[in-house]
């Protein structure tokens, strides 16, 4: 699928298609039923790939995850902060080698197939461990799924595999598609990719490029009366100062993942049926991050690094770029997670003094021309406030004496400069923290990760301590033992800088206020939506 930017003339005229091309009847934006009606969404990107077992990222949960359902979804208040799905209970063996889970009876597919434990088997061999973006790390140590009957699937490991990172990973890696409709054929070129196939509330409806995704209701769900709405329409609006307009104009319902700009909400907030919702990514938390290419000389001493960090006022970058819908960070876990975050690290407080400092100290002295060194700075061109940060860290290092000069490149430039070419001295990134350090998080500055691996340690940096730590971690069966080493993980980090974590932030919902149940749970907008409806 292609990205395809469109005018708001072609976006008000593709809706109007829309509406008069479905079967639904004109049932008006405001409900008087808290059951049936069409949601409309604002849909920012059209993903290439629409299974979220082969791709496990928030672009292609937000509209798959209401057709294809994990074994488990998080919660607010359900145990160790999970609700189940697909999975009615897990299990792990005290040896770490197995993990058990109970399936959930009478579950069909949407082309009418029973859901049973070989699905289950399947995708997580054949889908899972060899495919998926990030269970490929996660599943790299499982050997077999044994399938006793039609509801229980056991997972074998070759090692022993801590059961707290396999229970982390449920709501984001465990995405189960049908066995009867994969098994033939290359599962990276099935059809079903792009019109995915699930036991969802939602059923797969239609797409239209550069218009609209369309979801229908799944009349023979397992869920007690669920779903409540009948459509969902995801209208692609590239432009997010279309979406706010949109908004207001009642042409849209809502508009997830900060789709209306940051500098808009103050005023939108203000405007009569319309709600801004801050709740509901406190599972989605990205990061925003200073990589570092140690490759470079200057850049492999500590001390130029703690330079630059002494140089970056957080607050600022929190207040400015983020307009306060952030919050500072101090090392690679994010404050808002209850299980691993630690405030017991380094910090480097904003001294320009004591950043000039160090560098002379470092041997790096200031020219005639003020400078003491370039740099080249790369900045991930995928939201505004990682382009915006860049502006500012060019000016924050001017103001120490270092020379970065800003390379903007689009998606895919950006990708293979940093992560396959390491052509950048400098780059701005915003990975996602999904929950555990081992499954997004140790693969930053962890060494021996191949070339082309996106959102990793590509700056060449090495520390065997760091390294011996990370291996423990992810043998270490012990939940407490476990998480101490995560600590200890964010101490060595937070020290010795391979990266620097600069801010972390979630996003924000902005809905009529017809839209009920939003942000109730912790990935509300990549969850399935069973329980959303529109109020009168």
């Amino acid at each position: 699928m292609s990205n395809v930017t469109i005018s708001r003339r072609a976006v008000l005229a593709g809706s109007a298609a829309l509406l008069a091309s479905t079967a639904m009847p004109d049932i008006g934006w405001a409900q008087t039923l808290k059951k049936g009606g069409r949601l409309v969404v604002a849909a920012d990107s059209e993903p290439r790939n629409l299974n979220p077992a082969i791709v496990a990222s928030n672009g292609v949960f937000f509209i798959s995850s209401k057709v294809v359902e994990t074994l488990a979804e998080a919660s607010f208040d359900g145990k160790d902060g999970l609700q189940p799905r697909l999975a009615l209970s897990w299990e792990g063996a005290a040896d770490g080698l197995s993990v058990t889970f109970k399936l959930r009876d009478g579950v069909r597919w949407h082309d009418g197939k029973p859901f049973t434990s070989a699905d289950v088997a399947f995708s997580a061999l054949q889908v899972w461990k060899p495919l998926q973006n990030l269970g490929r790390t996660v599943f790299k140590d499982l050997a077999a799924v044994d399938t006793p009957d039609d509801l229980t699937a056991v997972f074998k490991f070759a090692k022993p595999t801590p059961f707290q990172l396999i229970r982390n990973a449920l709501p984001a890696l465990s995405s189960v598609v049908p066995k009867h409709i994969y098994e033939t054929g290359k599962i990276e070129e099935n059809p079903a990719n792009n019109a995915p196939v699930g036991t969802g509330p939602f059923k797969f409806a239609e797409y239209k490029a550069g218009q609209y995704y369309r979801l229908a209701k799944n009349t023979d769900y397992w869920g007690k009366d669920e779903p409540w709405l009948d459509e969902i329409v995801y209208q692609v609006l590239p432009d997010r100062t279309s979406a706010a307009a949109a908004l207001e104009a009642e042409e849209i319902q809502l508009a997830a993942f900060s789709a209306v700009p940051l500098a808009d909400l103050d005023r939108i907030s203000k405007v009569p049926g319309l709600k801004v919702i801050t709740k509901g990514y406190e599972g989605l938390t990205y990061q925003l991050v200073v990589e570092i290419n140690h490759r470079r000389k200057e850049l492999s001493d500590l001390k130029v690094r703690q330079a630059i960090a002494h140089a970056i006022d957080k607050d600022f970058v929190v207040k400015t770029v983020f307009l306060g819908y952030a919050a500072t960070a101090t090392g690679p876990v994010p404050k808002n997670d209850p299980q691993f975050y630690t405030a017991d690290v380094p910090t480097y407080a904003f001294d320009v003094a004591k950043a000039n400092a160090l560098l002379d100290e470092a041997g790096y002295k200031k020219g005639s021309d003020g400078n003491r060194f370039s740099l080249k700075l790369l900045p991930a061109p995928y939201f505004n406030e990682t382009k915006q940060f860049g502006d500012y860290l060019r000016q924050a290092l001017a103001a120490i004496g270092i020379d970065a000069e800003l390379v903007n490149n689009d998606s895919p430039a950006h990708i293979k400069a940093v992560y396959t070419d390491h052509a950048f001295d400098l780059a701005v990134g915003p990975p996602v923290f999904r929950g555990d350090p081992a499954i997004s998080t140790t693969i930053l500055v962890q060494s021996g990760i191949p070339d082309g691996v996106p959102f990793s340690n590509q700056g060449g940096y090495k520390n065997e301590e760091l390294d011996a730590l990370i291996a423990k971690a992810s043998e270490t069966l012990d939940t407490a033992a476990r998480t101490e080493l995560y600590k200890e993980f964010q101490k060595k980090v937070a020290t010795d800088l391979p990266l620097i974590n600069v801010a972390e932030w979630s996003f924000i919902s902005v809905a009529r206020d017809t839209v009920s149940n939003i942000a109730n749970n912790p990935r509300w907008a990549v969850s399935n939506w069973a329980d959303t409806y529109l109020a009168g």
